[in-house]
């Protein structure tokens, strides 16, 4: 299939291409932004404005509902909404050139990896989970703060309120729980510290169903574009709108469902798991806090009470641990002392028998 019939059927026309003076331009703060964000990542800025410069870059008519830009591995193209300011398109070039540096390709040029996401013969995995961790390494660049959301009845704080919020929150999560940079340095360099960092402590099988969860949700909210881009090409009195507005809702319900779920394997797989290895009282604080503080990242609903209840039912757990602990170290410190009183003893004991000979030996001398 040619670059053409790809963007037309992602329904994107194309109208011009920019300059050289504004590719280079974007280049260079692209590039420069991200080493100054990231400079513990093993990127050159030099070698990354050559690269980046060298990426096409065009203004299209793109369809409402997707991204203000899309990047096309197959063509190392750029694609930017025509109703975006002119001045506006360096920040949304910053999730795009991520994109391109991401790349991995075999020797016949085929694409095999983006980041975090994995291209096979006859799928791809990952696809969401990396987009989203792409947008929370542009919103850090750009620095966006933090607000709080509603989408499909679930609230959340995030800093990418308008791309990828759902997925966003969920990896952001991910983030906290095994450590933010772990997750750049991996989605940028396309390495798997962050996935093997995360199967040792939560296991293959949960990795693997937050990931194909997350995907979903992507998918879905997909669905709902091409449905409602499809309503509007439909006059009033269509049926088939009907149709369309009971899917769409069908759809949401099932992304406000995939998300609890998603969410409430990453709490009980990491926290279940960590649980098994506290070992002494610092621990048990270090769990206490983290768990207390993952409060910050949750998207929650109406109804949803599953946190609460998980973290009411740990915390009686802990309680438990603590005594236990706290009582193997206080037998400990027994033991320790009355080593030491036994040892002091038998010196003590030592000394007046050496004392006694002394003195016998004093007396005896006198006698003589």
């Amino acid at each position: 299939m040619s670059i053409e019939s790809d963007l037309k059927k992602d329904g994107i026309e194309v109208i011009q291409k920019l300059d050289t003076l504004k590719i280079n331009s974007i280049a260079k703060n692209v590039s420069t932004r991200i080493c100054e964000t990231f400079p513990n990542f093993n990127l050159n800025q030099n070698e990354l404005f050559i690269k980046l410069s060298r990426l096409n870059m065009y203004i299209a008519n793109i369809p409402e509902g997707m991204a203000e830009a899309s990047y096309f591995f197959r063509n190392s193209s750029i694609y930017f909404n025509s109703h975006l300011d002119y001045e506006d398109i360096e920040e949304f070039a910053i999730h795009e050139c991520i994109h391109n540096i991401q790349e991995v390709k075999d020797n016949k040029n085929y694409l095999i990896r983006m980041g975090l996401c994995d291209y096979t013969e006859f799928n791809i995995y990952g696809l969401a989970l990396n987009e989203a961790a792409v947008q929370l390494m542009s919103s850090k660049i750009l620095g966006i703060p933090e607000e709080f959301v509603k989408y499909y009845n679930i609230s959340f704080k995030t800093n990418s309120p308008t791309y990828y919020p759902l997925e966003c929150c969920l990896v952001k999560q991910l983030a906290y729980l095994i450590g933010e940079n772990t997750l750049f340095e991996s989605t940028i360099n396309s390495t798997d510290t962050f996935k093997s960092k995360l199967i040792s402590i939560i296991g293959e099988r949960n990795f693997y169903t937050i990931q194909k969860s997350i995907d979903k949700i992507l998918t879905y909210q997909e669905d709902i574009i091409k449905l409602n881009n499809k309503i509007q090409q439909l006059d009033e009195t269509n049926k088939k709108i009907n149709s369309s507005l009971q899917k769409i809702d069908s759809l949401k319900s099932k992304i406000t469902a995939s998300f609890i779920k998603t969410q409430n394997i990453i709490i009980s797989s990491y926290f279940d798991s960590t649980f098994s290895y506290i070992s002494n009282l610092e621990e048990v604080e270090n769990y206490r806090r983290k768990l207390y503080n993952f409060k910050d990242y949750l998207g929650t609903t109406d109804e949803y009470t599953y946190f609460n209840d998980y973290y009411v039912d740990r915390m009686v757990k802990l309680e438990e641990l603590y005594y236990k602990l706290e009582n193997a170290h206080i037998n400990n410190s027994l033991s320790v002392i009355s080593k030491k009183t036994s040892i002091l003893l038998t010196f003590i004991k030592i000394v007046k028998k050496l004392l006694r000979i002394k003195k016998s030996e004093n007396t005896e001398f006198q006698k003589d």
